[in-house]
């Protein structure tokens, strides 16, 4: 990809979500960088889309930007970036705009924005703060075995459960256990 001008809006990226994907080094080789952050991140604009160049990805002042590893992801703790101008989302607090998937054969789980085109629209969505919570809590059922000494259940079947319970429904944690547990008593 050759050098560009362009340039995007200033404050176009001010409360954002988007998922970065990574990608090697090699991409950048050709374009000028066009802005440099006070943390230090790199950012290269093309037609297509936004590189960035960083240490640190999550939330970012008023914007929430993830970076989706490479696979294998490479072993630099600085990690290039890009993500489409159409991926950029918009963010609000307030409004009801992500949705949790859970990956069970890794036993991880996180958030997308339901603008993102693998939204099957059965998974509830939720605030920033209600997503916060509920992912705490699936990752708990995913990642941790202690919880699980009270059921006499094989444990994968009890966290599919479970989990798909906290994604799809606004049941409590609580609420949920105490109805896997009836379940299995009756």
């Amino acid at each position: 990809m050759l050098a560009t001008s362009f340039q995007p809006k200033k404050d176009s990226f001010k409360n954002t979500f988007c998922i970065f994907k990574e990608v090697p080094l090699s991409e950048i080789q050709q374009l000028e960088q066009r802005y440099k952050s006070e943390s230090g991140s790199t950012y290269y604009y093309t037609p297509e889309g936004m590189y960035r160049l960083s240490n640190h990805w999550g939330r970012l002042g008023n914007s929430k930007w993830r970076l989706l590893e490479m696979n294998p992801p490479s072993a630099s703790k600085i990690k290039l970036g890009f993500a489409k101008w159409e991926d950029f989302y918009p963010d609000n607090p307030s409004e009801k705009l992500y949705y949790i998937d859970a990956d069970f054969d890794n036993y991880t789980a996180n958030y997308y924005h339901k603008n993102d085109s693998d939204y099957n629209g059965k998974a509830l969505l939720r605030t920033t703060a209600e997503t916060r919570k509920r992912l705490k809590n699936i990752r708990n059922v995913l990642t941790l075995t202690r919880w699980a000494v009270y059921y006499d259940q094989d444990i994968e079947e009890l966290r599919k459960r479970i989990v798909s319970e906290l994604i799809n429904t606004d049941k409590t944690l609580e609420v949920i256990k105490r109805e896997v547990s009836n379940s299995f008593q009756n």
